[in-house]
């Protein structure tokens, strides 16, 4: 595994600690990083869309937290975006989006 750190992981990781709302410990920033890898598919690497799919990075982290509520909720029509949703907790949706907003939009 790679040793250096991007410093908007480091910064985000650091803000997981300090908002934790529960009692259990907030997911640190590996375990959002290994989340949103499941994206790449489709999203690519850090948010990179492929061709055809929407760009996750760079964009604001709570209009991308209500997009993935809205298919969690199946008001937002996709192809499979609902089920990927379904498959988190609210709390994950919104870590993986300020993930995703905290990546450079190249």
């Amino acid at each position: 595994m790679r040793s250096d750190h991007h410093p908007a992981i480091i910064a985000f990781g650091l803000t997981l600690g300090l908002s934790a709302t529960s009692l259990q410990a907030a997911p640190d920033a590996h375990q959002v990083r290994a989340w949103a890898a499941s994206c790449a598919a489709c999203h690519g690497t850090d948010g990179q869309a492929q061709q055809g799919a929407v760009k996750l990075a760079g964009r604001n982290g709570e209009e991308l937290y209500k997009m993935l509520l809205a298919f969690k909720a199946g008001e937002r029509p996709a192809t499979v975006m609902q089920q990927h949703a379904k498959g988190y907790t609210d709390e994950e949706l919104k870590l993986l989006a300020g993930w995703f907003a905290a990546q450079p939009d190249r």
